[in-house]
């Protein structure tokens, strides 16, 4: 058993992470209190393990029921929230129960803000499933959904009381999700850390670069919860990835595999203003193509693209804000002007 602790004052919470901890949900769910739970997960998730967490729970005292909505970023959207409100209301949920969601970083996302607004607020379990999820979105707080204008629109900062992680769901991870998660780990050793860089070259260290990337995320957090300061680093790749998500309706890249092109989009444009190490632009993508992520999107996107980044919620009072490398290993926050990011077309193709 790993533990870390998110430290918070009286937000804090700890992230477990050991194998076959989904077996052993109930012993950690219950002595937050809750009497009955509902557990939230996608189709996808649910037939592989939504029976067993709710077999754990109920082991435990915890009365459970469960709701399983349609896999994919469309469901991060208001409508689905309301079908959360509705599962909640069914079983008979009350202020001092919870809400466990055990799934990707859209179930995370969805389920978090549910909890964060449903009764004012009731307790939050995150049990990831994704590799995306388990070092990133399901630590930190952050919840939303996705407007018709743009992705994680309308959200709050909500953090969970308990984060669960069991690695073995990650053994039946679709290549392409991994591939995705791989992307936001990425991410963590461009901005972050270069020595998780020779980590990354397989998957033989992967449980060590998710307790990396936890703790990265963890510090980060407890130094910055609001994203109003270094927090803003681990959004690298995010304004552009975004973009490209909304564009493509949410139906072609998936999240981290936006990220990635996000993230190389930009490191090339700030290499060519002297921003970034000369070379540091071509060992990212190299990184990202070994992981069968994207460098770059369709050029007939940009149409679309424009619209989106002009909503982007990191637009603060003197304009929009973004993550530059200054070499891997060390991100930093600048100024965006709106005639830099249209350099991006040049490297559409």
């Amino acid at each position: 058993m790993k533990t870390l602790c998110v430290a918070l004052g009286g937000r804090s919470y700890e992230i477990h992470i050991e194998a076959g901890l989904l077996d052993r949900l109930g012993e950690y769910v219950a002595p937050l209190g809750p009497r009955k739970c509902l557990l939230l997960s996608d189709s996808h998730v649910a037939p592989l393990y939504a029976q067993r967490a709710t077999a754990a729970l109920q082991a435990a005292g915890v009365t459970c029921a469960a709701l399983v909505l349609p896999a994919g970023e469309t469901t991060k959207r208001i409508g689905y929230l309301e079908k959360v409100y509705d599962g909640l209301i069914q079983a008979g949920i009350t202020r001092s129960d919870a809400l466990v969601a055990l799934g990707g970083g859209v179930i995370g996302d969805l389920g978090g803000f549910a909890a964060a607004t449903y009764l004012r607020g009731i307790k939050l379990v995150q049990v990831p499933t994704t590799l995306l999820a388990q070092v990133d979105s399901a630590v930190g707080g952050k919840t939303a959904v996705d407007l018709p204008a743009g992705k994680n629109l309308v959200g709050s900062f909500y953090q969970p009381h308990l984060v669960l992680i069991d690695p073995d769901t990650l053994a039946t991870l679709p290549p392409r999700e991994l591939s995705g998660g791989m992307g936001e780990v990425i991410k963590y050793a461009a901005t972050f850390d270069r020595d998780l860089w020779p980590l990354l070259e397989g998957t033989e260290h992967l449980e060590q670069v998710v307790l990396r990337c936890l703790d990265l995320k963890r510090q980060v957090v407890q130094r910055d919860e609001l994203d109003t300061g270094e927090r803003m680093l681990l959004n690298f790749g995010h304004t552009l990835g975004h973009a490209i998500e909304k564009a493509q309706n949410f139906e072609g890249y998936i999240h981290g595999e936006a990220v990635a092109a996000g993230m190389c989009l930009m490191t090339r444009i700030t290499q060519a203003r002297g921003i970034t190490r000369e070379g540091d632009a071509q060992r990212l993508e190299d990184m990202c193509r070994a992981w069968n992520l994207p460098v770059t999107a369709n050029k007939a996107l940009w149409p679309a693209m424009a619209p989106a980044l002009n909503q982007d919620k990191k637009h603060l009072a003197g304009g929009l804000t973004v993550v530059a490398l200054e070499e891997l290993g060390r991100g930093k926050l600048m100024p965006c002007p709106p005639h830099m990011l249209e350099e991006v077309v040049s490297w559409l193709r």
